[in-house]
């Protein structure tokens, strides 16, 4: 599998920080951008010909289409479902847990610092040499 994040967030901060915390974990990694759901699942098709992604790092609060909508309609691609997926998020709200917990995707609570993703990054890439 490519070494390939795919990172779904409408907030160019957030996608920075964790591009720089993924490479800061492991610089042989690429991260693929999207900016909503809509984006993600039209790179998604596009990598089912070539490489899918290692991860894919979803933000659940977008426009256009939302962290939840793109889940589901991941899960529902054969080729897609073995991709790990982490939903980011600054919701702590106990039905996001149940989304999540629901279609088997680990929510991550968006950390506050730096360094405090740095370490959310080194955790999440293992899911790349599973």
């Amino acid at each position: 599998m490519a070494r390939i994040v795919l990172c779904v967030d409408d907030d160019p901060d957030d996608r920075e920080l964790i591009r720089n915390a993924i490479f800061k974990v492991d610089p042989s990694y690429s991260v693929a951008y999207a900016t909503n759901g809509k984006e993600a699942l039209s790179y998604l098709d596009q990598s089912l010909k070539t490489e899918l992604p290692c991860l894919i790092i979803m933000d659940i609060n977008m426009p256009v289409m939302d962290g939840k909508q793109t889940v589901a309609e991941i899960k529902k691609i054969e080729k897609l479902k073995e991709v790990p997926i982490v939903v980011f998020t600054t919701s702590n709200h106990p039905s996001d847990l149940q989304f999540c917990q629901r279609h088997g995707v680990e929510l991550v609570t968006k950390p506050a610092n730096f360094v405090q993703i740095t370490s959310e990054a080194e955790r999440l890439l293992q899911h790349c040499s599973e």
